[in-house]
């Protein structure tokens, strides 16, 4: 869904980057402050941001194949992060329904 809305502030496009960037850090913060975790838009992200850092760092702990898988997965953070940055809501192939079945986000 890259419909833009504009109910989001300025702040949390920035958050939302910052936890598809620095995943999972980013997102656990997120998590831990009050007038930041249920803001709808950075609901719709930094869950899915902590799910996918997860996910890379199991992959890179496999050797060769795993860095390189990693290595692209970073690539795809700063794409998502831009889009975020710019007001969008991002999909993570499997990634995004299975956060969302879970409740974790919007």
């Amino acid at each position: 869904n890259n419909v833009v809305d504009p109910n989001v502030t300025s702040d949390d496009k920035l958050w939302a980057l910052l936890s598809y960037l620095f995943t999972p850090l980013i997102p656990i913060i997120l998590l831990l402050l009050e007038d930041k975790k249920d803001r709808p838009f950075l609901k719709a992200h930094y869950p899915q941001a902590l799910a996918w850092g997860v996910v890379l760092i199991v992959i890179s702990l496999i050797p060769i194949l795993g860095w390189l898988v990693a290595f692209v997965g970073f690539i795809m953070n700063i794409i998502w992060g831009i889009q975020a940055f710019n007001g969008q809501y991002v999909k993570i192939p499997v990634l995004t329904d299975f956060v969302a079945k879970q409740g974790w986000s919007n």
